[in-house]
């Protein structure tokens, strides 16, 4: 019945024939979510963007706290016994956040895609390289900037009991430097999810792309574009969801 209702529609649009808003925004939502199966290209589309958002967000997180670990090992050092191996990675680090956070992520993602791996095929993978790269920047100078806001004391009082640098940082600063910097990093987060609508400009099939295949052969943009904003936006609600529950947890865990 519904596709007796959509071919004779769009039958009459085709043919010049006025029809009313809701028969011709059926027609519309009809070819571009219905319409051979199309649904399924979203489905992919929203598979792929997770898939890229999981490696994009470990990649970020394994070098924004080995960053923010070495940048603040470096400005922690008591006067006079600088460790000057720390100084030469604290300025290799101090240059890749400083590159990173200086240039448009565009521009960044073709580089890597047209110019780095020019000959590679595996477009997402390159795509959830970049953001990796890109987001561990951002993620150090937030955990560094936690780091950097606890008491100094305490982990004079840990090392002091025998702990060494590593296990006061695991143990003692970074379950609380965490609890201060979870609502920058779940933003950032937040945005990283947003930004993997980029790698389709270097060929990831994500779900921007999708939407772009969609369009491309109705010659119809609106619904297959703001499908894809409503999927964003509802994905972005799920992960604000999340932030809050975890949110409220740490302060039962405080509390007790």
């Amino acid at each position: 019945m519904f596709l007796d209702y959509y071919t004779q529609w769009k039958s009459m649009m085709t043919s010049g024939q006025d029809l009313a808003f809701w028969q011709e925004f059926y027609v519309k939502f009809y070819q571009a979510f219905i319409e051979a199966d199309r649904w399924k290209q979203y489905l992919e589309g929203v598979g792929t963007t997770l898939v890229v958002t999981a490696m994009a967000l470990a990649i970020g997180i394994v070098l924004g706290v080995l960053v923010a670990m070495l940048r603040t090992a470096h400005d922690q050092q008591r006067p006079g016994h600088a460790n000057p191996l720390l100084g030469v990675l604290n300025t290799l680090c101090t240059i890749y956040t400083t590159v990173i956070r200086g240039t448009p992520m565009m521009v960044q993602l073709l580089i890597m895609g047209l110019v780095i791996f020019a000959s590679s095929r595996n477009f997402t993978a390159v795509g959830a390289l970049t953001l990796g790269i890109n987001s561990g920047a951002y993620v150090s100078e937030i955990i560094r900037g936690g780091l950097m806001s606890l008491d100094s004391g305490q982990a004079e009082a840990s090392r002091s009991l025998g702990l060494g640098y590593l296990d006061t940082m695991r143990f003692i600063v970074i379950p609380q430097a965490f609890k201060a910097v979870l609502p920058a990093l779940s933003n950032e987060f937040i945005i990283l999810l947003k930004d993997t609508s980029l790698i389709t400009y270097i060929g990831g099939k994500e779900l921007l792309y999708a939407a772009q295949g969609v369009y491309g052969r109705t010659y119809e943009a609106m619904f297959p574009l703001v499908g894809t904003a409503l999927i964003y936006l509802a994905l972005v609600m799920v992960l604000t969801w999340l932030q809050g529950k975890l949110e409220r947890r740490l302060r039962a865990s405080d509390r007790r």
